[in-house]
């Protein structure tokens, strides 16, 4: 979906703050207060009057006390209240600053006295110092906590941390725990669940190529609280089996409300670290800026309200990156002098034959040779002690200087001008390729090149707010939030050299979110909220020169594909050289976005306040990540070490070379055209556009037995639909299942590709009695969804004395949304996505 048509979208969800009341604030995203009013012997008074009224934007609601003498008021949002009671006979009272958190079950008892109805007594609430009416496990981060601990990078969710049982995850490829990732009682990270405003806010790509878990994040100063559930949490929160992260963005009030700020890091300021200085090299560059504002207010007081921020990030951070390049003397001799091999290495190598080589020795394959146990091998005149293969190393071998039979090579190392290449036998098209390296900032052969390239990253990200308080019976916000976050993580070289990892290159990151919703209350003690939301996460990562096409030609490589994103080399993958050209599984371009649609009702009943809902998602993720697009070719020094020995680290001399007939001096059993890449890998280039749905049912039962026993009692049911391409673009292998109780692949019915597959692929199917079936008896997915996922939730929570309250709960928690995408995709299998790999 198109950024204008989401603004269209959004504007349209404006009007209808103004024209229809549709939308919601999201109940989890609010708490209660609850409580008893007394009499001062300490009676319960039934049928008083409780107004519960907000200090920020002035919107009431009333009830009247049970026949034992409880009130409660729930969903309410969060934020601080004045509680007015009132009773015939009675002094009113009035109690403010009653402060609700999110999740938050407010205990707030009020005691009247005897006297005139016009009289009235105010006291200043206290916050509770432990929840008493739930089993759930968590932790409330409120504003002040928010703006006041130390955080690097202003990423709230780093908080989480602070919480019992949470911990920063196990590091990962895609850097997640740097942005914020947490585990939860040691559940993975990718279980976890991030709201916003009650509305999903995970980022469902298939493997989080932006390294975060969550789709946008608004700054702290944005963030008016959260909370981290960990366990026992209720039956209204689905779809993870780990922790719930629930935030809640800041909204407008009857005052107007600001802040300003900048944050900056300087390199003047750091000290030098351990690489710049073990390789001398300069300090990295650092020029960091982190400045932003935020406003909100009323439109109409106690009516209209909005809220708003921006955040910038600018950074410029050198990234100290070390690795290993050709040295100065292999250049000088255009590739033809490799003795540096040898002397920068220690140890030996022992042949098929018996004879002995220093470490690092190149050996000629157009000498590969068959030898068997107890001949003669012809070309050293050795009689061969076993039946193998053997090679020559290059240099003067067979000279005076060199005899062939010569058992100890590493004393004449230097008389037999071991590592010498003949320039006649080098390919052009490898030393241009070799001459991509820059030059060595050390006179080491290994580890001898260390900079600091620049990472870049101009992010710009803002959020709006509206608030309307249609009435007392009806309430609605609208919120949008936007993040534009692209990098460049740059390689060790850069250029057409690159030698980036899969974690390197340009990379792009936009995401918004579009959330709306509405709050009505029937009477006091039944209220609905509905909400919905949007989200929309599009990541791309490719090499630096992505979009200049003909490069693998200009080198003599051929067919690799020239489309978007594709530019530039394949890779090569030289042992003893950092890796030359673009990484695997590169260019990656990763979309998804999430419809949401929920509905909670709340009914007070006696001393029950029973909950229930449903939710229902529509997850699209679209990813294209081929894993070989550009080719990749390995030279691992195989055909330049001893035969079935690798260890030389002479994989560039293999890259270099030629394939040749043999050198007749072996004799008959020399192996014609030894050489070239020990590994070739290739694939096609596949887009997968898959989807997936989730419903969810509750019912939750939160019983107050007494003033010092809650139960929560919960049940619900969680479908995880099976992924699906949206252009049936699917295969699966099924060994044994209807409807012939056979082994079978099955492509979706009439997709266009069932009549491309292969005919040596067809034969195989039927050599092996496996069934080519396009039968729709699986489904979308071509699998069976599970249709049982029952969730119980039990948990109790028992006030022994104002200090001490014991909690515990039983429960069952399903999480269908981890490994969403290529771990399983079955729009993967052939013959949709193939891969070859030539050994």
């Amino acid at each position: 979906m198109r950024l204008r048509d989401r603004v269209v979208i959004l504007a349209f969800g404006f009007s209808l703050l103004f024209l229809t009341a549709i939308p919601s604030r999201a109940q989890v995203d609010t708490g209660s207060i609850l409580g008893t009013v007394y009499d001062q012997s300490g009676a319960v008074i039934p049928g008083a009057k409780v107004t519960l009224t907000s200090e920020a934007t002035g919107v009431s609601l009333t009830t009247t006390t049970s026949s034992e003498g409880v009130y409660k008021f729930s969903p309410v949002k969060i934020g601080s209240y004045r509680l007015d009671v009132s009773d015939p006979g009675f002094a009113s009272a009035s109690a403010k600053g009653v402060v609700v958190n999110i999740g938050a079950d407010v205990v707030q008892n009020i005691t009247l006295s005897a006297g005139n109805v016009t009289q009235s007594i105010e006291v200043s609430a206290q916050a509770p110092l432990l929840e008493s009416q739930s089993a759930a496990v968590g932790q409330v981060v409120d504003t002040k906590t928010v703006n006041s601990l130390p955080l690097n990078g202003r990423n709230f969710t780093f908080l989480a941390q602070i919480a019992a049982g949470v911990n920063s995850p196990q590091a990962d490829t895609r850097g997640n725990a740097a942005s914020g990732a947490f585990s939860s009682n040691g559940l993975r990270a990718a279980q976890n669940n991030y709201l916003i405003d009650g509305i999903d806010n995970n980022s469902d790509t298939v493997d989080f190529l932006n390294g975060t878990n969550y789709v946008v994040l608004p700054p702290v100063d944005a963030v008016q609280e959260f909370k981290v559930e960990t366990s026992n949490f209720s039956a209204e929160f689905g779809r993870s089996g780990a922790a719930v992260l629930n935030a809640t963005i800041k909204s407008g009030t009857n005052e107007f409300h600001g802040a300003v700020w900048e944050f900056f890091r300087n390199d003047v300021l750091d000290a030098a670290d351990f690489f710049e200085n073990a390789n001398q090299i300069k300090k990295g560059e650092l020029r960091q800026n982190q400045f932003g504002a935020t406003l909100g207010g009323p439109i109409v007081k106690n009516k209209v309200f909005f809220f708003m921020d921006y955040q910038g990030l600018r950074r410029v951070q050198g990234t100290v990156l070390t690795g290993t390049v050709p040295t100065t003397a292999e250049r000088a001799s255009n590739y033809t002098d490799f003795a540096d091999l040898i002397t920068a290495q220690s140890g030996t190598v022992t042949d098929a034959l018996g004879r002995s080589f220093p470490l690092g020795t190149v050996f000629d394959p157009a000498t590969t040779r068959a030898i068997t146990a107890g001949q003669v091998d012809p070309s050293t005149g050795i009689v061969a002690p076993v039946t193998g293969f053997a090679r020559n190393p290059f240099g003067s071998f067979g000279s005076a200087s060199c005899p062939a039979g010569t058992m100890n090579f590493v004393a004449l190392a230097a008389a037999c001008q071991l590592n010498q290449i003949p320039a006649g036998r080098l390919d052009a098209n490898a030393i241009a390729l070799m001459n991509l390296y820059p030059n060595p900032t050390t006179s080491k052969v290994f580890n001898n090149f260390a900079n600091s390239p620049k990472l870049t990253e101009s992010s710009n990200s803002f959020d709006v707010r509206g608030d309307v308080n249609f009435s007392q019976q009806d309430q609605v916000f609208a919120r949008f939030s936007w993040v534009d976050d692209p990098e460049f993580i740059p390689g060790i070289f850069g250029g057409v050299a690159d030698g980036g990892g899969f974690q390197q290159g340009n990379q792009t990151a936009k995401s918004d979110q579009t959330a709306i919703g509405w709050t009505h209350t029937f009477s006091p003690v039944l209220i609905n909220e509905f909400r919905a939301g949007f989200n929309y996460l599009k990541t791309t990562r490719s090499g630096p020169v992505a979009n200049t096409f003909g490069i693998p030609a200009q080198f003599g490589i051929q067919d690799v594909p020239q489309t978007t994103l594709n530019g530039g080399l394949p890779a090569f993958a030289i042992t003893g050289l950092s890796t030359l050209g673009s990484n695997a599984f590169l260019p990656s371009d990763e979309v998804t976005s999430t419809f949401q649609f929920t509905d909670d009702v709340t009914k007070i009943y006696g001393k029950h306040t029973f909950k229930f809902g449903f939710s229902l998602q529509h997850v699209k993720f679209s990813t294209l990540q081929p894993p070989w697009s550009h080719g990749e070719f390995d030279y691992n020094g195989t055909f330049t070490d001893i035969p079935t020995q690798n260890n030389s680290n002479t994989g560039r001399v293999n890259f270099l070379l030629i394939p040749t007939v043999a050198n007749p001096s072996v004799g008959p059993t020399g192996v014609n055209y030894v050489g070239g890449s020990t590994n070739v890998e290739l694939s096609n280039i596949s887009l997968t556009d898959n989807g997936k749905n989730y419903y969810g049912l509750y019912l939750q039962d939160n019983l107050k037995v007494t003033n010092k026993l809650t139960l929560n009692l919960g049940l619900r049911w969680d479908f995880f639909g099976l992924v699906y391409e949206h252009h049936s673009a699917q295969a699966n292998f099924v060994p044994f299942g209807p409807p012939n109780d056979s082994p079978m692949y099955i492509i979706p019915p009439g997709n266009p590709n069932t009549s491309q597959l292969s005919p040596s692929f067809r034969s195989l199917l039927q050599r092996d009695g496996i069934e080519l079936a396009t039968v729709g008896i699986y489904g979308r997915g071509l699998g069976n969804s599970q249709y049982t996922n029952f969730a119980p939730r039990l948990g109790f929570a028992y006030q022994m004395n104002p200090k001490l309250v014991v909690r515990g709960g039983w429960g069952m928690f399903y999480n269908g949304f981890e490994n969403r995408g290529f771990s399983p995709n079955i729009g993967e299998n052939y013959p949709f996505q193939f891969n070859f790999n030539f050994f």
